[in-house]
C-alpha cells in the first residue's frame, strides 16, 4: 500500500517503503511511474532483503503523486528531500536516466546525499545541445501542444519507443504527464551549461557510474564523461539492455553499495 509524504513546496508524494538499514531512494527518469515499472519494484525488494531500507516513489506529477502548476526541478529536489527525511536523514540516490541529473543536482544542491549510482545518464546525447532541446520542449508545453512536447523530448531516442508508445493503451497517459519531464529538462540542460569537471568537481559522496552491457555507445561516452568529472567515481558494466538493468544484479549491486557509502559516513 502507498505511503505519502508532503514536501515543503506542498506536493502529495506517493511511495513505497520497505526494507530497514542504510537509504536507498529510486530516482526516475522521463517516464516511469511505480504502477508501470516492475523492474525497480523488484530491485528495491530484492535490496530490501539484503539489509536495505529502499524508497520508489511516483515523481511529482505521475501515478499518485498527481500535481498542478509548473513543475519544475525545484519541486523534484524538494519531493527527494522529504523522502530523504522519510528514509532516515541521509540515502543513497538510484538516478535511472534522465534521473541521474537530477540526483546529481540534488547533491549539488546540498541535500543529505550519502551517495550516488548513476545508470546511463543520457549526458551529450541531444543533438543541439540540451539547452534549447529543453527549451522547446517548455515552449510546446506552454502553448499546449502535450503531443508535441512529447515527441520532441523523444527525438533523438531510438525510434521505436516513440513508435510503441503511440501504439500502447497507456499513449495519453504519457502526453498528459509530459508535464512532469521539466525538471529531467532542467537538469540536462544544468549539466551542460559549464564543463563537467568545473560542474561536478565538488562533489564529494562516493560515486558509481552504470551502463548496461549492450548500452548505446553515446551512455558508454557519457558514463566515461561523468566518471573522469567527479572526484573518485568508479564505472562499472552490468547486465542489461534497451536501458533497463536485470534487477536481481543490479540490487546485489546497489545493496554492496549502499552499505559502502554508510561505512564511509560514519
Amino acid at each position: 500500500m502507498s505511503e505519502f509524504v508532503t514536501t515543503r513546496l506542498g506536493d502529495r508524494v506517493a511511495y513505497d517503503h520497505r526494507g530497514a538499514g542504510p537509504a536507498l531512494v529510486f530516482v526516475a527518469g522521463a517516464g516511469p511511474f511505480r504502477a508501470i515499472d516492475p523492474w525497480t519494484t523488484a530491485t528495491a525488494e530484492a535490496a530490501a532483503a539484503l539489509g536495505v531500507t529502499t524508497i520508489v516513489y511516483d515523481r511529482v506529477g505521475r501515478g499518485e503523486s498527481p500535481a498542478t502548476g509548473r513543475i519544475g526541478l525545484d519541486r523534484e529536489l524538494a519531493a527527494i528531500e522529504a523522502l530523504i527525511e522519510v528514509a532516515g536523514g541521509t540515502a543513497v540516490l538510484c538516478g535511472h536516466s534522465s534521473g541521474c541529473t537530477i540526483s546529481l543536482a540534488a547533491a549539488d544542491a546540498g541535500l543529505p546525499v550519502a551517495g550516488l549510482a548513476l545508470w546511463e545518464a543520457p549526458i551529450g546525447a541531444i543533438t543541439g545541445g540540451a539547452g534549447p532541446w529543453a527549451a522547446e520542449v517548455e515552449r510546446r508545453i506552454a502553448a499546449g501542444d502535450l503531443e508535441g512536447a512529447l515527441a520532441h523530448y523523444m527525438k533523438d531516442m531510438p525510434p521505436e519507443w516513440l513508435d510503441g508508445l503511440r501504439a500502447s493503451p497507456m499513449y495519453e497517459a504519457f502526453v498528459a504527464q509530459v508535464v512532469s519531464y521539466r525538471p529531467d529538462g532542467e537538469s540536462l540542460a544544468w549539466v551542460e551549461s559549464a564543463p563537467l569537471a568545473e560542474l561536478l568537481g565538488g562533489i564529494a559522496v562516493p560515486t558509481r557510474v552504470y551502463a548496461g552491457e549492450d548500452s548505446f555507445d553515446a551512455i558508454l561516452a557519457a558514463a566515461d564523461a561523468l566518471t573522469a568529472a567527479i572526484p573518485g567515481a568508479t564505472f562499472r558494466r552490468m547486465r542489461g539492455a534497451d536501458h533497463v538493468w536485470e534487477p536481481e544484479a543490479m540490487a546485489a549491486e546497489l545493496a554492496a553499495f549502499v552499505t559502502a557509502c554508510a561505512a564511509v559516513a560514519h
